[in-house]
């Protein structure tokens, strides 16, 4: 005698859920840790930029590439004007990295310098980093208070502890890492700004 099997109870896939694995798979995976370095997966992307339709009127959606909007995916953020959703996608991959800067909470001691500073922040005199062996520019400075920290080496001190800055300058460094978030921010720049940037690197490269 054979007994009837119950049948099999649907997944999300078959209601739409659109992905490989089945929910029921991605749900107990869930409850496992996270390796390291997991969440940067949220933020990674690619995005990209597309022209929607949003409450009654044309938006610029940022999506993931591989993202269906008619199929139910959701997009990341809509945004009325189309440069600010190519900010947003060229910032979002810096989102979710570890940051590649951050600033040592307690002060430096006045006579504390960064590693391969001189005394006061100064680069040493070193002919071969100035070209000419003549002083660095602009001369000494007084000691800074706050250290920066970069990959858990000094990068360098700031005169204040302010967390934006650090931030600010973390996604700087995520954006010159990505060509395609590179490619984004110019873009959004627009006409008139590249044609000056390209003036200036013009002259600095010759």
């Amino acid at each position: 005698m054979t007994t009837s099997q119950p049948p099999h109870p649907k997944t999300a896939n078959d209601r739409g859920f659109h992905n490989a694995f089945s929910e029921e798979f991605l749900r107990r995976l869930d409850l496992l840790a996270e390796p390291e370095g997991a969440h940067e997966a949220v933020f990674a992307g690619p995005w990209e930029v597309r022209s929607v339709s949003h409450q009654g009127g044309q938006r610029f959606a940022v999506v993931r590439r591989w993202d269906s909007p008619p199929l139910g995916d959701e997009a990341f953020a809509v945004f009325i004007h189309r440069e600010t959703a190519l900010l947003a996608a060229a910032v979002l991959p810096a989102v979710g990295r570890e940051p590649f800067f951050r600033l040592r909470s307690e002060p430096e001691s006045g006579s504390s310098s960064p590693a391969g500073l001189g005394e006061g922040g100064a680069r040493p005199n070193h002919s071969s980093e100035l070209g000419d062996g003549s002083e660095a520019e602009g001369g000494t400075v007084a000691p800074l208070r706050f250290a920066l920290l970069s990959g858990g080496e000094e990068a360098g001190q700031v005169r204040e502890f302010d967390e934006d800055f650090a931030a600010a300058l973390h996604v700087a460094a995520a954006l010159v890492r990505s060509p395609e978030g590179l490619a984004n921010l110019l873009e959004a720049a627009g006409f008139l700004a590249l044609e000056q940037a390209g003036r200036i690197l013009c002259r600095r490269i010759r």
